[in-house]
């Protein structure tokens, strides 16, 4: 088990005074049995109310309302976690499922298939074309290797790089380019898994990076996959690895698009763009 402090800072600056809407803050880290919450706060400016509620996925949202008119909104988010989670690859695949392909279990079938539709259904055929190239399903193939070749593909083909444009890349996109950022790796990965008919769900969170130096961290995409026996897995396209202590989830998404660490709108004078300040620091404690 390792302790870790996570800070999350995002400052946004208005030359002018602006009418703030409503926030919704996915950055509170998802507990589970390899994710602990010790402590958290959250402080807000200017002043505001804050509601929390689960969504649909579980995830714990902050929704941050504001009464009062400001020329700066300013999140900082302090949170301590115990992370169990020390050895990814000690798991069990069901006998069922060790070799693709594979259908999941009639009971789980409903549940997982809203996991198995494209958000991009008109790129299928792109899709067909690429992971036929790949001859990654000639002949038998283990599901867990089939899954660990893909992620390193995409690793090794694909030359990452910093968007600082909001959403996603579609998967032609990558594609075509030969580029993106973790989301658009983890987009590309999800929709090739779905087209292979496995499950799989959008991962926004944190990555531990100590080679950055203390408190070296980022915000981060990745994705889970579906397996029966340990269930959702999750696969980091950009690192070409099953995701371990170093990646702390903190929102699960069907669509990539949904999932971003502060999401919101304001009211201003036409043509007013903020200047927007982001910093992470994750430090083992």
């Amino acid at each position: 088990m390792q302790r870790l402090q996570i800070r999350h800072l995002t400052i946004y600056e208005f030359s002018s005074p602006v009418t703030l809407q409503s926030h919704r803050l996915l950055i509170r880290p998802r507990e589970g049995h390899d994710v602990r919450i010790e402590s958290s706060t959250l402080k807000i400016s200017p002043a505001h109310r804050v509601k929390w509620h689960r969504d649909v996925f579980d995830n714990s949202v902050a929704v941050v309302s504001f009464p009062e008119i400001a020329q700066r909104l300013a999140i900082d988010s302090e949170v301590v976690i115990q992370h169990y989670e020390e050895a990814p690859l000690d798991f069990i695949v069901d006998d069922y499922a060790v070799d693709y392909p594979f259908e999941y279990r009639k009971e789980e079938q409903v549940d997982l298939a809203p996991f198995q539709q494209p958000v991009y259904p008109h790129q299928q055929s792109a899709l067909r074309d690429w992971l036929g190239g790949l001859n990654l399903t000639q002949g038998k193939v283990e599901t867990y290797v089939l899954l660990d070749r893909l992620n390193r593909i995409i690793t090794g083909e694909f030359q990452y790089r910093v968007r600082e444009e909001p959403g996603v890349q579609s998967p032609i996109e990558t594609l075509n380019i030969r580029s993106g950022s973790c989301r658009d790796y983890a987009t590309l990965l999800i929709e090739s898994c779905r087209f292979l008919g496995l499950a799989s769900r959008f991962v926004s969170g944190y990555s531990h990076v100590p080679g950055l130096g203390a408190g070296g961290a980022a915000t981060h995409a990745w994705a889970e996959v579906y397996l029966p026996g340990p269930g959702w897995k999750g696969f980091d396209p950009t690192a070409g690895e099953l995701t371990g202590n170093r990646h702390i989830p903190v929102a699960v998404a069907r669509h990539p698009e949904m999932a971003p660490p502060v999401a919101g709108s304001f009211i201003g004078p036409k043509g007013l763009i903020p200047t927007l300040q982001v910093e992470v620091q994750v430090t083992a404690l």
